[in-house]
């Protein structure tokens, strides 16, 4: 088992910046993939963001260009970098892992885009 805490949500106007980040409880360098999922009131959760241990990325369509997920081992921390942010981003933004024969969650972070 990991454990998740995410951090950095916020309120930011349209256009605005913020940086998410994700705790974790061990060493994330043995992680082969971790996550940023997405879920907006009265919507399902969506996959925002993946990075493998070997680096590669993949983004929504909705994201792409705007986001950028990173990880910092020395750390164990994974990071979501968001820019030009749109009200349309506004959910509560949780950190995942997958570690056979379990799925792992954070509790979310709020964040909202509005004037």
């Amino acid at each position: 088992q990991v454990q998740l805490v995410e951090s950095g949500g916020g309120l930011v106007p349209p256009g605005g910046s913020l940086r998410l980040s994700c705790a974790t409880s061990g060493s994330i360098a043995s992680l082969n993939v971790m996550d940023w999922y997405r879920q907006a009131p009265g919507k399902q959760r969506e996959l925002v963001a993946r990075i493998t241990s070997g680096g590669s990325t993949n983004y929504a369509d909705s994201v792409k260009g705007r986001f950028t997920i990173s990880r910092d081992n020395a750390k164990n921390t994974l990071y979501l970098q968001m820019n030009s942010l749109k009200p349309e981003d506004t959910a509560i933004y949780y950190c995942h892992t997958y570690i056979f024969p379990r799925n792992s969650w954070g509790q979310g972070t709020q964040v909202t885009v509005s004037s």
